[in-house]
């Protein structure tokens, strides 16, 4: 699958609240799993639709945007998150308890004799 982002995302981990707006107003837990400035995929229990707009409540910030897609995993729901214009994320904002930049990681190299 060929990578369409502009920006890089960075791994993460950190539990955060998902507030869905509009008419089915609701607040569930979610796992952060990546984040850029412009978006973030989250993991959830349930299905988000796409199109809806949420808001990730992340510590003491609020990064607003809307469900981009959602896909069934063995572990739950991975929906990814497009922040409206103005609500950039950057780690002077909030940084996730576990942040890593994937380019930054080497890949395993075989074990001797196996």
């Amino acid at each position: 699958m060929m990578e369409r982002r502009a920006e890089s995302r960075l791994w993460c981990s950190d539990l955060i609240r998902v507030r869905l707006e509009g008419a089915r107003r609701a607040e569930i837990q979610a796992n952060l799993e990546d984040i850029s400035p412009s978006g973030a995929c989250v993991l959830l229990e349930r299905p988000l639709p796409v199109g809806t707009g949420v808001s990730l409540l992340c510590r003491r910030r609020r990064f607003r945007g809307t469900v981009r897609y959602c896909v069934h995993h063995e572990l739950g729901y991975f929906a990814g998150v497009q922040f409206e214009a103005g609500q950039k994320w950057s780690r002077e904002l909030y940084e996730p308890k576990h942040l890593l930049d994937p380019t930054r990681v080497s890949p395993r190299r075989p074990s001797p004799g196996g």
